[in-house]
């Protein structure tokens, strides 16, 4: 059995070795990146990744990575493609192809045919001398002094290059093409970061009757049975032009009734409050969180851009919602 000291001393020198792969890739951004990524932008297809074993499980993550960072991608496995998936390849795409030794059958096999089809060819490997890289009009050297593996067996520092090496080219893509972080949002709806930047508080609100409203002449009496069939804890408060003008909350009852008020002869203008709470329909509902959570408020009421009242809008909303 290993004792914790051999156990420790291993994942420290893997991780050593790692790094020091690491260490020399700003070396490696030379004419042939720089190439492959122009390539990719004037390009009006995809961006096709191949890969096999390892190479192709990293070759996965960098398609998807390209793909939800605004490069259009996706990953074909070579010995699929040699029965019928390279179809999947048009003439306007262009094929990253993944492998270290650049000698893996499944993918040199691959190369005529991709030819023919004048389909642009990048290599990715570790042997600038293998028949990938030769075959290909653009390669990216992603070679290492050493593997991690103490039998050199097993792909470790090679494919740790090799993943940030894509990792390299997704974010100088992105840079380029000036993607933002609503673009991002658009490419994961269904994750939170996509929810919060999606979801508009318009999408959220109550409108129309739902919406708690007397006019400024209302008793208080009135006042709270609006209230109560509403069901928002508040009532807005409107003038005759249906302007709001403020909004009576279970606070202002508390201290109505604290102050003696007579509720069958007070009119709701004289006891409302014209300081509240309010947010543009067309804010992000998770700007609304926001508000309601550094106002310690509950409730925020919706205007338009003219100032109008549109709308109403709870914490729960925002939680059914998984905005917060």
């Amino acid at each position: 059995m290993a004792s914790n000291s051999t156990i420790k001393d291993s994942a420290i020198r893997t991780i050593e070795i790692e790094l020091n792969a690491l260490s020399d890739l700003g070396n490696r951004i030379d004419s042939q990146f720089i190439q492959a990524c122009q390539s990719v932008l004037d390009s009006d297809g995809r961006v096709v990744v191949l890969g096999i074993g390892k190479s192709g499980h990293i070759g996965k993550k960098i398609a998807a990575t390209l793909a939800s960072t605004g490069t259009p991608s996706l990953f074909v496995h070579p010995a699929e493609a040699s029965h019928g998936d390279i179809g999947m390849i048009t003439e306007q795409d262009i094929v990253l192809a993944i492998s270290n030794s650049g000698n893996t059958d499944e993918i040199t096999s691959l190369l005529p045919v991709l030819k023919r089809k004048n389909v642009l060819v990048i290599a990715m490997t570790g042997n600038p001398q293998s028949p990938l890289a030769k075959a290909a009009d653009l390669q990216i050297d992603a070679s290492v002094s050493e593997e991690a593996c103490p039998l050199g067996l097993a792909p470790t520092s090679s494919t740790t290059v090799t993943l940030v090496l894509g990792d390299a080219m997704a974010m100088a893509l992105l840079e380029a093409r000036g993607f933002t972080r609503d673009d991002f949002a658009f490419s994961h709806p269904g994750g939170s970061l996509g929810r919060q930047l999606l979801i508009k508080v318009s999408d959220l609100m109550h409108k129309g009757d739902e919406i708690p409203k007397v006019e400024e002449s209302t008793s208080l009496s009135e006042a709270l049975i609006e209230m109560s069939s509403k069901g928002f804890g508040l009532t807005t408060v409107i003038n005759s032009d249906g302007e709001i003008t403020g909004v009576f909350t279970d606070g202002d009852l508390r201290r109505s009734l604290d102050r003696g008020i007579d509720i069958q002869l007070t009119s709701i203008k004289q006891v409302m409050s014209e300081d509240y709470k309010h947010i543009a329909e067309g804010a992000l509902a998770v700007e609304a969180a926001k508000l309601m959570q550094q106002s310690n408020v509950y409730v925020v009421i919706v205007k338009n851009e003219l100032s109008q009242l549109v709308g109403i809008l709870k914490m729960h909303d925002l939680l059914q919602a998984n905005v917060i």
